[in-house]
């Protein structure tokens, strides 16, 4: 009888396991959830007997469904059936932790996966005893976001955890709970809570994992399922102290976090893992494509937004082998991911051409690249006197943010003002004035720009107002518990980090629709002022009308057909700039009334389709409901000839300029890198954009017919993969409206 011998498995061939796995989970989350417009979370579904569907709705009114795990039910602390304040909410969140199935794939190295958002659980989200009234007519009125209610989006510091491990965590919080008692109680309770809940989850997988291996006939995978079940036993209470511990426990802390309220920043991957892999590589453990396979392990089980490069605090780079690893395992692995690569006269250059040849290789938006010079030294030039240093330490982690690790609230891309709202109001107050037989005051641009500016003035204000209204009351609510844990200065306080527990407060606020707005603002300028084409009485009624009948589709292509913003030294160009002048002084001539400081940037997310939904026809020629302009990009089509030279001036010539971004969204055609010296000319447009001030660029590399193709049926390219706006995604898992937006992109720079 022959005897058998097992075939190890390559790394390749793992990678390649969890990729296909990676893809069913998501066409299985597709038929139930249906449409995911957002990041691709790495959220696995509960098994069938674990698992309750549910129908529920959205905080904007539109149906969604939500999948929970059968039998677990949140304990309320409020008449209304909702559970609120830190030991309520770290309560709950460890029964969850606790209810939580186990998940543990053999072929990765790396045990764990999350299966429900707790966020589902928290019906109302917000306690009904804090309303702030006075807010409500400017919120109507303006349609604005003023973040309150808002969780998470600034970046923790996973170096504190790594050091103390879940045992050293717990050990902290009953040492200051000591120190402040009797202050903090309830919070210190949370804390534990949370703690307590994650190594009972860490613990049972352990266990899983030894289950799985008693019952495994393959050595290889067996071998790996004993490895799995010891490190996790350690991790329980122990700190990492190798490589791939330290990739795991990230693993655990990023599952939760996201879990917890959807936090997705891991900040500077490379900078953290660079001590265990010079350790284990110099005793002869761990060798480089090891290394990459534990990061792609690290990286499939959440799309965490992760910085690589760039400059320390004293300005040297940080560049090194783990940051070229992190791309290794980017590309082996080949699933959405958040990846951020610096570009900057002061970073490896190296790091620049391999992104550019992995976007033009793997077509799918990734990586992105962050002018991380630009941010430091806008950072610096805030109110309170920062110094260039601390700048340096501002990490990227989110779609188009950066905060400094662990010791900043800066609640990023949670705050938006719709100029194009703003604008509606100023405008329709202002053609009021013709029905007033003459009384009223003549309409002008000059006119409508004194009023956009008044009620754009009036927007910030409320909004700031908004801020401390959130900062106030937010720890009372759902306090950042999770987030808590790797910061410096909640738990040594017995302080959330939404309430003063931290040092720096910093709270964005994005402007959104420019292009909208200002192409808006040179189409009656140039049409009805310098022309004379049109009057103001017939601008009125077309926009009342949706540009209706075939008079209607010609004057709005009249509005449409003027030089855009983008187009260079145009009207369009000119209002832009204007804009974000005028925004940016608003936002920064004084803090909240609070005492808090806000920062300017310009970013609408995926909030170009809510937002347009809500406005009417605009002069640039938009239709009622149409989207908003993205970011602070031009409107697709801007030029004849697409120039992306001309987007990238534009755009460098838009920024706020302190510490946030205001990204680029850029499409290339896959063809351009078979062109003699295609893909040097894409590294100069990167370079030279980020020369002229620029901050961010988000790239699609797309073949314009494949996802044409995908638009109509997703079903045949379940691995196509898109950068929406600072997030990537599966094509298949947007809805056709946001896949929509992408094509129309591509197709406009084709």
């Amino acid at each position: 009888m022959a005897v058998q011998t097992a075939i190890a498995f390559t790394y390749e061939q793992r990678l390649q396991a969890l990729h296909d796995r990676k893809i069913a989970h998501t066409q299985e989350k597709q038929e139930i959830i249906g449409s995911m417009n957002h990041d691709d979370w790495a959220l696995i579904l509960p098994p069938p007997d674990k698992r309750k569907v549910v129908q529920a709705m959205s905080t904007s009114g539109m149906p969604i469904t939500d999948v929970l795990i059968e039998g677990f039910e949140p304990e309320p602390n409020h008449p209304s059936g909702g559970f609120f304040g830190p030991k309520a909410v770290g309560r709950n969140f460890r029964r969850l932790l606790e209810a939580h199935p186990p998940y543990v794939d053999p072929m990765a190295s790396l045990a764990g996966g999350y299966m429900v958002n707790f966020n589902s659980y928290r019906k109302p989200g917000w306690n009904p005893d804090y309303h702030f009234a006075e807010l409500d007519e400017p919120r109507a009125k303006y349609k604005l976001l003023p973040g309150v209610g808002a969780t998470q989006h600034f970046c923790q510091d996973l170096s504190v955890g790594l050091e103390l491990g879940f045992g050293g965590l717990l050990d902290k919080i009953r040492h200051y709970r000591a120190v402040n008692a009797p202050r903090g109680a309830e919070f210190y309770d949370g804390l534990e809570d949370v703690v307590l809940g994650l190594q009972s989850w860490v613990a049972r997988n352990a266990a899983a994992c030894r289950e799985m291996a008693a019952e495994e006939t393959d050595p290889q995978l067996r071998q790996n399922l004993l490895e799995m079940a010891e490190m996790n036993e350690k991790l329980v209470s122990e700190p990492p102290t190798t490589f791939r511990e330290a990739c795991q426990w990230m693993v655990w802390y990023q599952m939760a976090a996201r879990m917890y309220n959807g936090s997705g920043s891991l900040g500077r991957l490379d900078v953290l893992l660079t001590p265990y892999y010079e350790r284990d590589t110099a005793a002869g453990i761990l060798t480089d494509e090891e290394a990459a396979f534990h990061i792609a392990c690290l990286l499939l089980r959440d799309t965490g937004y992760i910085q690589i490069g760039g400059p320390n605090a004293a300005g040297e780079d940080v560049t090194n082998r783990v940051s070229y690893l992190v791309m290794d395992a980017i590309e082996g692995l080949n699933v959405p991911n958040n990846v951020g690569i610096s570009v900057g006269e002061e970073v490896d250059p190296g790091l620049l051409r391999r992104g550019v040849e992995m976007q033009f290789h793997l077509k799918n938006g990734m990586p992105k690249f962050l002018g991380v010079e630009n941010i430091a030294e806008g950072f610096s030039r805030n109110g309170q006197g920062y110094p260039l240093e601390l700048g340096r330490e501002r990490a990227y982690s989110g779609c188009h943010w950066f905060a400094v690790p662990g010791r900043e609230y800066t609640l990023n891309d949670c705050v938006k003002i719709n100029f194009g709202a703003v604008f509606e109001v100023s405008l329709r107050e202002m053609l009021a004035e013709l029905d007033r037989n003459g009384q009223g005051e003549p309409p002008s641009v000059a006119a409508l720009w004194e009023r956009f500016e008044s009620d754009l003035r009036c927007s910030v204000e409320w909004t700031a107002r908004a801020l401390d209204f959130h900062v106030e009351h937010m720890h009372k609510v759902f306090p950042e518990l999770v987030l808590d844990l790797m910061c410096h200065g909640p738990i040594e306080r017995g302080l959330d980090a939404s309430h003063y527990g931290v040092e720096y407060y910093n709270l964005c606020i994005d402007g959104a629709a420019l292009a909208t707005v200002a192409d808006s603002f040179a189409a009656l300028e140039q049409r009805i002022e310098r022309e004379g084409r049109m009057t103001w009485e017939e601008i009125r009624d077309h926009l009342d009308n949706d540009w209706a009948g075939p008079e209607g589709e010609r004057a709005r292509l009249m509005m449409k057909n003027i030089d855009r913003f983008g187009s260079g030294g145009s009207l369009g160009d000119a209002y832009a700039e204007r804009i974000t002048e005028t925004f940016t002084r608003l936002v920064k001539e004084k803090p909240t009334p609070g005492g808090l400081q806000m920062i300017p940037g310009l970013f609408s997310w995926a909030n170009t389709i809510p937002m347009g939904q809500e406005l009417a026809a605009t002069p640039n020629g938009r239709h009622a409901g149409d989207p908003i302009s993205h970011g602070a990009n031009p409107d697709p089509g801007f030029r004849k000839d697409g120039a992306p030279s001309a987007m990238a001036v534009a755009i460098a010539r838009v920024q706020p300029g302190y510490g946030n971004s205001a990204p680029m969204q850029i499409e290339f055609d896959p063809g351009l890198a078979k062109d003699e010296g295609g893909l040097e000319k894409v590294e100069s447009l990167i370079a030279g954009h980020m020369a002229m001030g620029g901050t961010q660029i988000n790239m699609n590399v797309m073949d314009a017919d494949k996802v044409l193709e995908a638009h109509q049926d997703p079903s045949k390219y379940p691995d196509l993969i898109v950068r929406v706006t600072g997030f990537s995604a599966f094509f298949s898992s947007l809805s056709p409206e946001f896949r929509q937006l992408v094509v129309d992109r591509i197709i406009n720079e084709r």
